[in-house]
């Protein structure tokens, strides 16, 4: 089953939140309705980078890469490679 690493970015806050999901669109939802505590305050997020991947475990291991950058620029770097 396919499987998404995304980030979100907030207009709000001026912040980039990085997650996971098999359903990108469902997961966007819920954190704009604030299903999600640590994205409650920067409500309304979007979608501004996805890659695809092929399972859950790859998708968590790609997530944690680049959580652990714990860089803005590389980021925006991911953004602006992507097109989006």
């Amino acid at each position: 089953m396919k499987h998404f690493v995304y980030i979100l970015y907030s207009i709000k806050t001026d912040k980039y939140y990085i997650g996971s999901s098999s359903n990108i669109e469902n997961r966007l939802i819920k954190h704009n309705l604030g299903g999600t505590t640590s994205t409650r305050p920067g409500r309304p997020w979007k979608i501004v980078y996805k890659e695809t991947l092929n399972s859950k475990r790859e998708a968590l291991i790609r997530e944690k890469q680049i959580k652990k950058k714990k860089s803005r620029k590389y980021i925006e770097w991911l953004i602006q490679c992507s097109g989006n």
